[in-house]
């Protein structure tokens, strides 16, 4: 179904007064078993409980996740999504990523918390069918990945101009050179108004929520930029600090069960019935020791998600990286160093980073820091396939999921702005069946 019509705005008191929600109430009945008294007394009683929560049936991780992208407008056009669709049956794809939130700062399916709900009556693009499109996906053997925007969001930054990044005057709220705004990092107010998104996705079905935009802004006039609800860390970053704040913060909310308690989650193929998480980092995050002047460094990012998702994008790379010229006519060799790099930094026990769960080893200049291990399995690799800077074909595509495998990362989402993917690089559902 095509999302026309938006709803009524609603008030923003309304929205600002929106609680998590109230757990359902479930039906209680006791049966005894009078088979044996023994002076009148009951010997056993056996207390039943009956789960009345509407149930949703999930899709278990695959072990290897390969997603395409799917835009929020072509979630609500039929006809577009199922030519998604039948990519995925016909090759190697058995996961798909959708907006939830896009850099609009709306969102492509109607939310069950109120604070949500102007974010979809002024919304262009979704579906109001959602639910049903992912109950479809799971049944075809599809994991389902809700992708959400977080820090930038003209949206809401219009509704709520206090918690937005303002310029050097405190008040005003700043832009980047295509016009958007942010929210400040800092702004807790925030975090709790995204985790009631978190929750409403989960509740509908996604299996996974994967974060974009997770960052202080750039691109745009840094020289004129104030951020009001970002607090200084003494003998830390500030970025970084508030930025792996808010990471552990979302981390512990979204760990929690009772957050989604409101409903039955089956077949999650987990012990504790919670969404998986990701990140989307910058590329540069796996070979740079600094946060690039937007508060991401990966080993402060890694401890609190499922999944690290470095955009490796060819095309995002300078050409003074590695001393190749143009990276887009080097696709392998950026992407398997990138992702090689960030694999070795992933297992590596010391890091050059503080970080909250980082611990210095040693008095020695510059510092080490201790830091926890994991495997090439905490990364999964956005490959390029859009022409920026060069043309990207079934070699170039190709390409890249190779460098990723050869780097020991064997999953991989791939991104196309418009939707469209070069089939010829894929391999089909005959092969990996």
């Amino acid at each position: 179904m095509i999302r026309l019509a938006a709803v009524g705005f609603g008030s923003a008191a309304a929205m600002l007064t929106a609680v998590l929600w109230i757990p359902s109430i479930q039906t209680v009945s006791y049966n005894r078993n009078a088979s044996s008294l023994l002076d009148s007394e009951v010997k056993s009683e056996e207390l039943t409980t009956i789960d009345n929560r509407e149930e949703i049936t999930h899709q278990p991780l695959p072990e290897n996740v390969k997603a395409i992208y799917m835009t929020s407008c072509v979630a609500g056009t039929p006809t577009f999504r199922q030519r998604l669709v039948d990519l995925i049956k016909d090759t190697e794809i058995n996961s798909v990523v959708i907006d939830v939130k896009d850099f609009s700062g709306k969102i492509s399916f109607p939310p069950e918390s109120d604070a949500w709900r102007p974010a979809w009556g002024e919304a262009t693009c979704g579906a109001t069918d959602m639910k049903d499109f992912i109950k479809e996906l799971h049944d075809d053997g599809v994991f389902v990945i809700a992708r959400i925007t977080v820090f930038q969001d003209p949206f809401y930054t219009g509704i709520k101009p206090s918690l937005a990044v303002k310029k050097s005057d405190g008040v005003t709220v700043w832009k980047d050179n295509k016009g958007l705004s942010f929210i400040d990092v800092g702004a807790r107010e925030y975090w709790d108004h995204l985790i009631l998104l978190a929750r409403d996705s989960y509740n509908i079905g996604f299996d996974e929520l994967n974060f974009d935009y997770v960052r202080y802004p750039s691109d745009g006039p840094m020289s004129d930029i104030y951020f009001t609800h970002s607090k200084q860390y003494p003998g830390d970053d500030m970025m970084q600090a508030n930025l792996e704040e808010f990471f552990s913060y979302l981390h512990d909310k979204l760990a929690d069960e009772d957050l989604f308690s409101k409903y039955h989650h089956t077949n999650t193929g987990r012990e504790i019935n919670v969404p998986w998480t990701s990140v989307d980092l910058f590329g540069m995050t796996t070979t740079n020791y600094d946060d690039l002047s937007i508060g991401q460094v990966q080993d402060r990012a890694a401890p609190y998600f499922d999944f690290i998702a470095p955009m490796v994008y060819p095309s995002h790379y300078p050409k003074s990286f590695l001393g190749l010229g143009n990276p887009n006519d080097h696709v392998y060799k950026v992407v398997n160093y990138a992702m090689q790099s960030g694999v070795d930094r992933m297992k590596a026990s010391t890091t050059p980073m503080m970080g909250f769960k980082h611990t210095r080893v040693g008095t020695s200049t510059p510092a080490v820091y201790s830091k926890p291990t994991y495997t090439a399995n905490k990364f999964r690799t956005w490959i390029q396939d859009f022409d920026y800077g060069g043309d990207y074909d079934v070699a170039e595509v190709k390409d890249q999921i190779k460098a990723s495998y050869d780097a020991g990362v064997m999953s991989f989402m791939i991104w196309a702005p418009s939707n469209i993917y070069t089939r010829g690089a894929l391999q089909s559902a005959e092969i990996t069946n």
